[in-house]
């Protein structure tokens, strides 16, 4: 009943945010044209449609955005997006959790081609492709887009760079050069990125470097429910340094582009070097022997193809193609000891022929098709060597008569895997369908409909080891079959000039959901779980509220901004594990001339709801504030300053493996400079 009050009294707080909304000089504010409601987004809509035009829940993280975010992985730094959460596994290692789901149900990309490595294979796993050198991030929430297979049933992230230049550079040549340092782990990054015109190529070159520390935390690394489940009593209160919590990374590269009057295609190569610590994965040893930290070394080099051009054939106006091939190998090193390693390399690629547009209808035919080899080798090599095949073949339809609409696609997939446990083939359809309406040109209301299938993965259907990052010794199942999502998502944008507004509902219902459940044994100290399958049901809302309350031209305004969500899990065999509890963002924008401030608060609510071998999580609350000073926002100098954190609260994330293990960095003063020309 408490939860439920507290919950309410939320909710009541974002209903008076978005107050402005029913006022009638909102109302009579004048409203742009609905195609121009916000940035095109370019993941899982070829034919390029904004963002306030469709469906699709998404998120847009642009390069002045980028450019002062915090160092850190993917994960990290889109945690507190609406809907979007982070594993939280230590600084070295986080996927982004998406409406609940992570692992092999969210799909990051690399410029529209998976990453070809190991990282939806564990937790403690790096994503590689990083944050600081992208110029654009894309985020799709749930399973309505269906350019990208069953491995995208929860979402989709797109990491997108300039190392393929589609564009010549300004006056022939830019580039930026970025320096941050930050106080929890005094930790440093740097980053350069430079594109240069010769006729019709353009050469670019970036690279980064960053290195932190072990970082600070509030309280003690164990959390109160952790010591109190082992019949104990915390000892202080005080917080330190989170042991073998370091990250380092080195990322460096270049494109090659040619760009011609109806196009481009390019070639690029990046190298990633990274090493990490693993915070608590020392904790599954005997916990009277000295037990080594545990610390990742991770490298890939990866090679891009990339193009798009014009064509005239029947019904198609350009084709577009990508392709990347990447070698992957990362070692989990127990002290100086170098234990389990873990191989991915292989090849993805897409081609789609875009549509002429006539009389509001557009579209697009593509395929895709990867290949990948995966191997493991050491004491903890729970999967067998594999090799995947996938190929999948779609087309996406809109068609907008201006106040009524409907979009929607058809894809089929098959998968291929090979191992020395055994082979398995599947075949999946998946179709949505999103209709539209624009009672006027300030509003936009759709109901989507979705049927996703996504076949098993490697772990799920061969898995036979102790996995030390999730503490259990896990067993696949080779007689798994697909798992089916049927979704339904209701969607709403408003642009008022000063207010603005986004509404998802969802609800999604999975038939045959894979999930991990306990048997009751134990084996090398560890409890044995199984996957299984089961039904289970997602429900949640995302909402986003934007009142520009003071505006006096350009770059001299106050905003106020609440973002919320939630999202509810339930199985036949109860709740599932690791669903992150409601949240609500409250933010301040200034602008005034070069300077822009803001605060943020932001509050989490406690997970109850807990699953199997989970302990439930306390909520908080954190305060965050930012300044910067930047004459021109588009070129030349930056400087900046941010407060995270600055209550220094305990955050632990729900989402996390090891959330009583390892909270969140404390309080964090973090200094930064950019300059772009």
């Amino acid at each position: 009943m408490m939860r439920s009050s507290s919950l309410l009294r939320k909710l009541l707080m974002s209903a008076a945010a978005a107050a402005p909304l029913l006022s009638p000089e909102a109302q009579a504010q004048p409203a742009p044209p609905a195609e121009d409601l916000g940035e095109v987004v370019i993941t899982g809509i070829p034919y390029g449609v904004t963002r306030r035009a469709t469906t699709l829940a998404v998120d847009v993280l642009d390069q002045e955005t980028l450019s002062t975010a915090p160092p850190g992985t993917l994960g990290d730094v889109l945690n507190g997006l609406p809907g979007v959460r982070s594993t939280a596994f230590g600084a070295g290692a986080s996927r982004p959790v998406i409406r609940g789901m992570a692992g092999p149900r969210v799909l990051v990309l690399s410029n529209g081609v998976g990453l070809i490595d190991a990282s939806g294979l564990s937790p403690d796993h790096q994503v590689a492709a990083d944050p600081g050198d992208a110029s654009r991030i894309e985020v799709l929430r749930g399973p309505s887009t269906l350019a990208y297979g069953g491995t995208a049933i929860g979402g989709v992230v797109n990491v997108i760079d300039n190392r393929i230049a589609s564009e010549r550079p300004v006056d022939g040549l830019e580039g930026g050069l970025s320096v941050q340092s930050t106080s929890v782990d005094a930790g440093w990054s740097t980053s350069a990125d430079l594109s240069a015109a010769f006729g019709p190529f353009v050469v670019s070159l970036e690279g980064q470097r960053r290195e932190a520390g072990d970082y600070a935390i509030p309280r003690p690394a164990e959390s109160r429910r952790q010591v109190e489940a082992e019949g104990e009593t915390l000892e202080t209160l005080q917080g330190g340094e989170l042991e073998n919590s370091f990250s380092n990374l080195s990322v460096y590269g270049g494109g090659l582009s040619w760009i011609g009057p109806e196009g481009f295609v390019g070639l690029s190569i990046r190298h990633t070097d990274a090493d990490y610590g693993v915070p608590g994965h020392e904790a599954h040893h005997d916990p009277d022997a000295d037990a080594a930290l545990v610390t990742i070394g991770l490298e890939q080099t990866r090679y891009d193809l990339r193009g798009e051009w014009g064509l005239s054939v029947g019904p198609f106006e350009r084709i577009r193609f990508s392709g990347g091939y990447a070698d992957y190998e990362h070692t989990e090193f127990e002290g100086d000891e170098a234990g389990t390693q873990f191989r991915s390399d292989g090849w993805e690629g897409r081609a789609e022929l875009i549509q002429r547009p006539v009389d509001g209808w557009r579209g697009a035919f593509g395929i895709q098709a990867l290949r990948r080899d995966l191997d493991a080798i050491g004491d903890e090599a729970y999967v067998p060597q594999t090799r995947i095949s996938e190929a999948g073949i779609y087309t996406l339809q809109r068609l907008d008569s201006g106040r009524f609409g409907l979009e929607g696609g058809l894809r089929y997939d098959s998968r291929h895997l090979e191992s020395l446990a055994g082979a398995r083939d599947f075949q999946n359809v998946s179709a949505s369908l999103g209709l539209f309406y624009r009672p006027t040109r300030a509003w936009f209301v759709g109901l989507s409909l979705a049927s996703n299938g996504r076949a098993p993965t490697e772990a799920e259907l061969f898995a036979d080891g102790p996995h030390a990052a999730t503490r259990s010794f896990e067993i696949g199942s080779a007689d798994l079959g697909s798992e089916r999502a049927t979704s339904v998502e209701g969607t709403l944008h408003l642009d008022l000039g000063s207010v603005t507004a986004d509404l998802h509902l969802y609800h999604a219902r999975y038939d045959g959901f894979i999930d991990l459940a306990p048997t009751g044994a134990e084996e090398d100290g560890l409890p044995v779980l199984s996957y299984v399958q089961t039904d289970a049901t997602f429900s949640g809302f995302e909402a986003q509220v934007a009142w520009r309350v003071w505006d006096a031209g350009e770059r001299r305004t106050f905003s106020l901004e609440t973002t919320a969500d939630s999202v509810r899990a339930t199985t036949d065999l109860g709740p599932p594990a690791r669903i992150p509890p409601w949240s609500i963002n409250v933010r301040g924008v200034l602008e005034f001339d070069a300077w822009t401030g803001r605060i943020d608060l932001r509050e989490v609510g406690e997970q109850d709801l807990a699953g199997a071998f989970e302990l439930p999580t306390d909520g908080y609350t954190t305060l965050n504030a930012f300044v910067s000073w930047a004459p021109d926002p588009d070129r030349g100098l930056r400087l900046y300053a941010e407060a995270r954190n600055l209550n220094d609260a305990e955050i632990r994330e729900h989402a996390s493996f090891l959330k009583d293990l390892a909270p969140s960095p404390g309080r964090n003063i973090r200094l930064g400079v950019n300059y772009r020309f």
